[in-house]
């Protein structure tokens, strides 16, 4: 099933999100966010990416 554009740009914000919480909460330094979220671009393919950078 091909999910509709909308629903990627809701996962990747929500992704986003969530590292966001784990960079503050020290989870994780900024090298690690930073990879994580090329990758999670790639998953997602959001078409607004750049808006969130």
């Amino acid at each position: 099933m091909i999910e509709k554009k909308e629903t990627r740009e809701v996962y990747y914000a929500l992704s986003r999100k969530l590292l966001d919480l784990m960079l503050q909460s020290g989870y994780l330094d900024r090298e690690e966010y930073e990879k994580i979220d090329a990758l999670n671009r790639e998953t997602f393919s959001p078409e607004l990416a750049q808006v969130y950078a």
